[in-house]
């Protein structure tokens, strides 16, 4: 399958290398900082978010001594990306049933507003929320970097943005690890039109297989986490409507699943141990958790119709290393002391990002972790995961606090459950030794 062409946007408009240096000069350097300083003269932090949310809505960032105007190349990128099928910006009301008119930050900011906008100034708060608008559009620009130049340097060029974002000159709040992981940020949304899955799914394989490979573990981890709520909480654990509702996710995962399975292959016939094998088996346990019969047995399901070079290579690779990776793979089993990202439940990993914000803004505190921290347990010393175990209830008792209501039920859509992880785990080695 060969992927739509990709529209140009002209060459009278700007270069992908253009958008990039713009973006640049406001993630290095002192420029956010100034910004930050500017807003926080404001009386309360309510009047402060109102002028930040004035810069959100332009795309116009001011100081004293100098002004950025990003609406035009935002507004164009923004405009293909929808057409290719993607809201990258903008999250779905599934109650009111369309997208929001507002950016993802900007609704941040009301919720923000409305919670603590009569307390005076949080420097850091403010800071939080700006550096929280330009990752999503670090996000928007993964989905541009196909347009063109070598995609492998762009993503490259914007880890590093990234990188620059969550750097000294900042809020000091770590979002994601790499573009991979911005690029599934962007992507995790409800969509009515799923086609540009296919089409992101195509142009993916193009990347050099450190990228892939990045790619892979990322999918791998949260598509195992958000299936699995999906049959819990939407599907009241039938297999058959998890897989009919979910066509554009099981291509994902199968090539996610494939291409973790092709490095472990590698990795063990080379007798390589260590971290980094941990978490390639971590992440082969957690997408195998979704529903492995999809990938193992020998009927696969319609939704991996379009998928099977890649199941047929998995299949082979796992065949060949099972009993290695099974034995592996137990330690992986989730338990009641511990963080386990196999306990890890959500609708979509967005919202897990969002609620990761929302807590470090309530409380005017920068949280140490990210959302990939929460994706894996490998290596952990005990703080460290007692910390992750915190901040995954914390998230579940937000959403607890704001459910959804799903099969007439109201529930949360970000659940921490080691015995619902163990449920999980115990039917998956079950079917993996069938």
């Amino acid at each position: 399958m060969s992927s739509r062409p990709i529209r140009s946007l002209g060459p009278q408009e700007f270069t992908f290398d253009e958008v990039c240096a713009e973006l640049e000069k406001t993630l290095r350097g002192p420029f956010r900082r100034q910004v930050v300083e500017e807003l926080c003269a404001a009386q309360t932090l309510g009047q402060a978010l109102l002028k930040l949310r004035d810069s959100m809505r332009a795309n116009v960032w001011k100081t004293a001594g100098t002004r950025i105007d990003l609406d035009k190349f935002i507004r164009a990128y923004d405009t293909l990306t929808r057409e290719e099928g993607f809201h990258a910006l903008n999250d779905w009301d599934g109650i009111a049933d369309h997208v929001n008119a507002d950016i993802i930050p900007v609704d941040v900011l009301h919720y923000i507003d409305e919670k603590l906008g009569s307390e005076p100034v949080n420097a850091t708060a403010v800071a939080m929320l700006v550096d929280y608008y330009f990752m999503h559009l670090l996000s928007l620009l993964t989905l541009r970097a196909w347009d063109e130049g070598d995609p492998d340097a762009n993503f490259d060029r914007i880890t590093a943005m990234l990188s620059a974002l969550q750097g000294p000159d900042g809020s000091g709040q770590p979002f994601a690890a790499d573009a991979e992981t911005l690029m599934l940020i962007a992507t995790s949304h409800y969509e009515r039109k799923e086609e540009g899955y296919a089409i992101l799914l195509e142009r993916t394989r193009q990347l050099n297989a450190r990228h892939r490979l990045a790619v892979a573990l990322g999918h791998a981890a949260s598509m195992g986490a958000h299936l699995r709520f999906g049959f819990e909480a939407t599907y009241a654990r039938d297999t058959m409507k998890t897989r009919d509702d979910n066509v554009a996710d099981y291509p994902w995962l199968c090539f996610a699943l494939t291409t973790v399975m092709q490095e472990f292959a590698r990795l063990d016939d080379a007798g390589e141990r260590g971290p980094a094998r941990d978490r390639i088996v971590e992440a082969l346990m957690n997408g195998l958790s979704a529903d492995a019969k999809a990938f193992t047995g020998d009927h696969p399901p319609a939704s991996l119709s379009a998928s099977a070079a890649d199941r047929s290579a998995f299949r082979e690779q796992f065949g060949q290393h099972r009993d290695t990776l099974l034995e592996e793979g137990e330690r992986f089993r989730p338990t009641a002391k511990g963080y386990s990202p196999l306990a890890f439940f959500f609708n979509f990993s967005h919202n897990v990002l969002k609620g990761i914000v929302i807590d470090a803004l309530i409380w005017g505190e920068v949280r140490p972790l990210s959302f990939n921290d929460l994706l894996t347990g490998c290596g952990d010393a005990e703080a460290v995961s007692q910390e992750k175990l915190t901040l995954a209830r914390t998230l579940m008792a937000y959403a607890r606090a704001n459910p959804h209501t799903i099969r007439g039920k109201l529930m949360p859509v970000i659940v921490y459950d080691p015995e619902a992880g163990r449920r999980a785990f115990g039917l998956m080695m079950r079917r993996l030794k069938e």
